[in-house]
């Protein structure tokens, strides 16, 4: 090869690798779209259909005492006996 064909290789090949390495310099403004909607209570629960027998949507205490409970049945001493 004739030494200005590899200069414009070599010229063409820096010019790719920066404008690759330049691409991801941009950063796109993150907006946000919809409206940001207010936490609730977890005792407020969910529908009918996702919630524990027992258990009384809106209640608390009754929340609290289904939340104990889950958390003794996986308590793995009492599971096994073990105390």
């Amino acid at each position: 090869m004739r030494p200005q064909a590899m200069r414009g290789v070599a010229l063409a090949a820096i010019a790719s690798v920066t404008g690759l390495l330049l691409t991801g310099c941009g950063e796109k403004p993150q907006v946000q779209t919809t409206a940001r909607k207010g936490d609730a209570a977890a005792s407020k629960g969910a529908a009918a259909a996702f919630t524990a027998p027992g258990w009384k949507p809106g209640d608390a205490v009754s929340w609290e005492q289904q939340i104990k409970a889950r958390a003794q049945a996986q308590n793995e001493y009492l599971r096994t006996g073990a105390r």
